[in-house]
């Protein structure tokens, strides 16, 4: 059975790319980072020397983890601002517009209830989706 305990990541050795399957992380002189030579990305060695990080993109951050075999893909956990502004959307959003949406309604003609009911169930499911898209891992 194969380890999935994280090792320490040496900058002496190479290791297999963990965005190619043919590339090789070879260590680049005189810095604490390691260089793919199919790629081209750039990996810097984590302070405790057990996680990588690519360079590539500042909004998108990527770690891994070397279990000794292959690299283990590691997602950063939900921060407190991201948490409370999905508390806002998830809870406060649906809540306002179960009061606003019958008020809404009542004030409008007959003919138009239809129309504006799936209006705001579209916008709803639009602003759940994009959430989900922005959120998952």
């Amino acid at each position: 059975m194969r380890s999935y305990r994280t090792q320490k990541i040496s900058l002496k050795n190479d290791y297999p790319c963990p965005c190619r399957r043919r590339g090789r992380l070879k260590p680049i002189i005189l810095t604490e980072a390691l260089g793919c030579d199919r790629c081209q990305q750039i990996f810097v060695v984590k302070e405790d020397g057990q996680m990588i990080e690519q360079l590539s993109s500042i909004y998108h951050k990527q770690l891994w983890r070397w279990t000794g075999n292959r690299w283990a893909n590691v997602y950063p956990g939900v921060q407190g601002k991201s948490l409370s502004f999905l508390f806002i959307i998830i809870v406060l959003l649906p809540l306002i517009t179960a009061i606003a949406l019958p008020i809404v309604l009542y004030q409008l003609s007959s003919e138009n209830i239809i129309f504006w009911g799936i209006a705001c169930s579209l916008l709803i499911a639009t602003l759940i989706i994009v959430l989900w898209a922005a959120y998952r891992h």
